[in-house]
């Protein structure tokens, strides 16, 4: 590879990683503007319930993405920002926090992040291991020692 090619992927790996990181502050933005905007303004797609869900487990699907290693962070993050989003509806004269949105926003939060952290140590755990697409994978197991667990 030249040396143009390596510096033109090294800005691209730059642009995904910043593009990681800002997603879930956009889709926080957004969030935040559904939350705190004059209730006729609200978009509306169907069931309230799902629509939260869907919206915070986005939310948490993305902070795991952009910190995968910071998993604790991520779950304090969207839970304060979650009960915090609810607590500023006090403040409308429009909108009024219910325990039922907040426990709904909380299991789309705390799903997103542990689908998106299950993958993760899939793909993970599967990048790791390409050894195991063995082509004479029947007969490993009567050879002793040969399979990449054996022993351990």
């Amino acid at each position: 590879m030249s040396r143009h090619g390596k510096a033109r992927r090294h800005r691209l790996m730059g642009l995904l990683v910043w593009a990681r990181r800002a997603a879930p502050w956009l889709i926080f933005a957004a969030i935040l503007l559904a939350t705190l905007s004059p209730l006729d303004m609200r978009p509306r797609t169907g069931s309230v319930h799902a629509e939260r869900f869907a919206a915070f487990a986005l939310l948490g699907s993305l902070y795991a993405v952009a910190f995968p290693r910071r998993l604790v962070l991520v779950c304090i993050i969207v839970a304060f920002s979650t009960v915090a989003l609810e607590l500023l509806q006090l403040s409308l004269t429009d909108r009024h926090p219910r325990f039922s949105d907040l426990a709904v926003k909380l299991a789309g939060g705390a799903g997103g992040i542990f689908i998106t952290w299950i993958s993760l140590r899939l793909l993970a755990r599967r990048r790791k291991r390409p050894q195991e697409a063995n082509t004479d994978w029947p007969h490993w197991s009567a050879r002793r020692n040969h399979h990449p667990r054996a022993g351990a």
